[in-house]
């Protein structure tokens, strides 16, 4: 049985599609004028910060605009991503949203327990003693929950899934290979997540979703080390294979990574000619 109904199939290549277009439209109308002297490319000046004298030294234009054109590309990918597994999740959830904005009332000190949560977690980490699991971090942030400091609060999570059985699960998608700065803030926001929703687990479930390991294909063949240290990994980061799995079914993964693979086969002429 297909994770992917011939439907969902047609809407996810059309977006695709559509995104492809979109940064081709964008990036072909970009020059990168080759330096006529070395004295020339150094008067030259950019209000973003792009140049690179060297580079455009020994690297033909054309090569220069392609980099240009991929880096954008990886870039924007996470967003594809997430509309992906959003039109994935609507054929086999009561609902999926992208975006997915939680506005509260909660408790000021409780809110401000997430961030306590993760200073001690990154304090943890560095001693190399005595690390909170996820669980024991969500049931500090409630504990701190008081009425006398109400205050409304609102944190987005990139994906919300609500599955049949009525179990939510919120998304942050993100780089599989965050800095330790990343993982800290996102360990806060899955804490505040939870409060703003008002629940723990098994009831919510909020997760750092990287939706591919760079690694292999296994959640153990995963190497980056500022995850691992940073984060409370098995508990709240969901992976690859696993990831795909919860939006669809088994065979999701290989086959929004079909839907991929034509669409790049397709539009590939266009994007060399372009």
């Amino acid at each position: 049985m297909v994770a992917i109904s011939s439907n969902t199939r047609a809407k996810t290549k059309g977006y695709l599609e559509g995104f492809i277009k979109g940064l081709i439209d964008e990036y072909q109308g970009r020059t990168v004028v080759e330096p006529s002297s070395g004295s020339e490319y150094l008067k030259r000046t950019s209000k973003q910060g792009e140049l690179k004298p060297f580079q455009a030294a020994i690297i033909p234009p054309e090569l220069i605009r392609i980099n240009q054109f991929e880096r954008g590309l990886s870039t924007r990918l996470g967003n594809s991503l997430e509309e992906c597994a959003r039109l994935i999740a609507l054929q086999h959830h009561q609902d999926a949203r992208r975006g997915f904005d939680l506005v509260s009332e909660v408790s000021l000190s409780a809110f401000a327990e997430a961030e306590r949560q993760k200073e001690r977690y990154e304090s943890a980490t560095k001693s190399q003693i005595g690390k909170p699991s996820f669980e024991e971090m969500i049931d500090s942030v409630f504990k701190a929950v008081s009425t006398k400091d109400l205050v409304t609060k609102k944190v987005r999570a990139d994906l919300y899934i609500l599955t049949q059985n009525g179990t939510e699960f919120l998304f942050e998608i993100k780089s599989p290979k965050p800095n330790k700065g990343q993982c800290l803030e996102v360990l806060q926001r899955l804490l505040r997540l939870h409060l703003l929703r008002g629940y723990s687990r098994p009831q919510l479930q909020a997760y750092y979703a990287m939706p591919y390991n760079p690694y292999g294909s296994q959640k153990k063949d995963y190497k980056w080390s500022h995850a691992l240290n940073y984060l409370p990994f098995e508990e709240t980061v969901i992976i690859g294979q696993d990831f795909w799995n919860l939006v669809g079914g088994e065979t999701a993964y290989e086959e929004l990574l079909e839907i991929y693979l034509e669409v790049g086969r397709e539009k590939s002429k266009s994007m060399l000619d372009r």
